[in-house]
């Protein structure tokens, strides 16, 4: 421990957001990259326990202390290492992680937690400016390849260990350009996608090939995966729940992931991509499903200048501090105020939206007041409500992921949407799967873990062995 009474003798400071009134200007990122002397000084709170109960906190199993100590001492290079053994992409979990591990520090029993997740982005940016990463090359390859389809978080993480295990790994991406998630549905806001872009660079350079623009199955031949030893899907869950009521046929209602991935294209240059249907230009925007895809949607919104946002949500609002029924160290539902939130949004909680008006494009809804019961949520008598809107934004969730392919590779998703079992693997022979697939819709963070676990699977599967580093995912579920 650097310092001892660091937790005590220094305040928690936030990472800086860049003024509203700027920011709804552009697309640039909100929130400014750490400076390297802040991260060190909010490094000295950590109080190094002797149960680091952020390491369960955390699904990746970060070394926390380790690499707090490391910067609070300068030594960035090492603190890179330390975090890197555990985090393929510190990068994107330093900026997009809601920090489970922050839930679970110590000191924040009975202050405020070690800001973890803004001297992780510190730790990552430093170690990019600076030259600290570079390509690394496996000296020696095995024979052995892989296929791994699809290029979100889990299937980078995935396609990453196992390029370093020295296997040969081609990752098949439909759509135009790899990231899944990470490139189409976080807007540039929250994460700027040459950020995205250089990780790609470097795996490339490390011998990971990428083929985009093709479905398997559909562009490419199914008969193609057998010239590989093993496939991984890391397919994502991207069958969006739908709200089948009255006026549902409208026009203007879209699924979130649809209305983001067009907004993300045009930020890249894709003019077009946005149509004017789908626009917020000039409207009053409706987004239903209080969770970040919504909050996302807001921030979205406002930047297409929208002339109101509301954002609903069907649950009772959250409490502003950790509740007696989630104690610490787990992750508290507390309520999240997003920077989207602070740039102007309604926002109404206990909502059930009942029907869509309109002539052809929806023009209001509907909702009432929702109560909680045993048999699931129940209308108040008497709460109805009608709310202008002429474009409604489905922000409620993902069912599962797509049949398609699974089942031309005779898989079936079960119940839930999921394929897949607790070894990463399907039934087929050499078939695995990782990512939201596996477990249903989750956070970046989770998914790399998905990847680097069901790699080492892989791994052991194809030489019998593995030398991947053991997963320290960790155990402490949101409650």
């Amino acid at each position: 421990m650097g310092r001892p009474l660091g937790f005590v003798e220094i305040d928690r400071v936030d990472v800086v957001s860049r003024d509203v009134e700027d920011r709804l200007g552009d697309w640039l990122q909100v929130v400014l990259t750490p400076e390297p002397e802040a991260a060190r000084l909010q490094a000295s709170r950590c109080m190094d326990c002797g149960i680091p109960f952020c390491h369960a906190g955390c699904p990746l199993g970060n070394r926390i202390p380790d690499f707090n100590e490391l910067v609070h001492r300068g030594d960035w290079e090492n603190a890179f290492r330390a975090l890197r053994q555990t985090n393929n992409f510190p990068e994107f979990t330093g900026q997009v992680c809601p920090a489970p591990c922050e839930s679970a520090c110590v000191a924040g029993i009975d202050g405020d937690s070690v800001a973890i997740e803004q001297i992780e982005w510190a730790i990552a940016e430093h170690a990019w400016q600076e030259g600290i990463v570079r390509p690394a090359v496996p000296t020696r390859r095995t024979g052995k390849a892989v296929a791994v389809i699809g290029s979100g978080p889990s299937g980078l993480a995935c396609a990453d260990q196992l390029n370093q295990a020295g296997h040969q790994v081609t990752v098949f991406e439909r759509s135009d350009r790899p990231g899944g998630l990470l490139r189409y549905g976080i807007p540039d806001f929250k994460l700027e996608k040459p950020v995205v872009d250089r990780r790609l660079r470097l795996m490339e350079a490390e011998g990971v090939r990428f083929v985009t623009g093709v479905e398997v199955g559909v562009d490419v031949a199914l008969s193609e995966l057998d010239g590989f030893d093993a496939v991984v899907l890391c397919t994502g869950s991207t069958l969006p729940r739908d709200l089948v009521i009255p006026g549902r046929e409208l026009v203007g209602i879209h699924f979130a992931m649809d209305y983001l991935r067009a907004q993300n294209r045009e930020v890249a240059g894709e003019i077009g991509m946005v149509p004017e249907d789908l626009s917020a230009a000039g409207r009053h925007v409706v987004v239903i499903g209080g969770g970040d895809t919504g909050s996302d949607c807001v921030g979205t919104a406002n930047r297409q200048g929208a002339l109101s946002v509301t954002q609903f949500e069907l649950f009772p609002r959250p409490p502003e501090k950790r509740p007696a029924d989630q104690p610490w160290p787990f992750m508290p539902a507390v309520l999240k105020t997003t920077s989207s939130h602070e740039e102007g949004a309604g926002r109404g909680w206990s909502l059930m939206t009942t029907a869509f008006r309109g002539a052809e494009r929806v023009e209001s809804l509907v909702t009432v007041e929702a109560e909680m019961t045993p048999d699931g949520p129940a209308a108040r008598d008497g709460s109805e409500q009608v709310w202008p809107a002429d474009l409604v934004l489905l922000a409620m969730g993902y069912v599962g992921t797509e049949a398609g392919l699974p089942r031309l590779l005779g898989l079936e998703p079960n119940a839930s949407g999921r394929i897949g079992d607790d070894r990463y693997r399907t039934g087929q022979e050499g078939v695995f799967v990782a990512g939201d697939a596996r477990r249903g819709q989750s956070l970046v963070v989770w998914a790399i873990a998905e990847g680097r676990e069901a790699a080492r699977e892989v791994d052991r599967y194809l030489t019998g062995a593995t030398e991947l580093a053991v997963p320290g995912a960790g155990t402490l579920p949101r409650r």
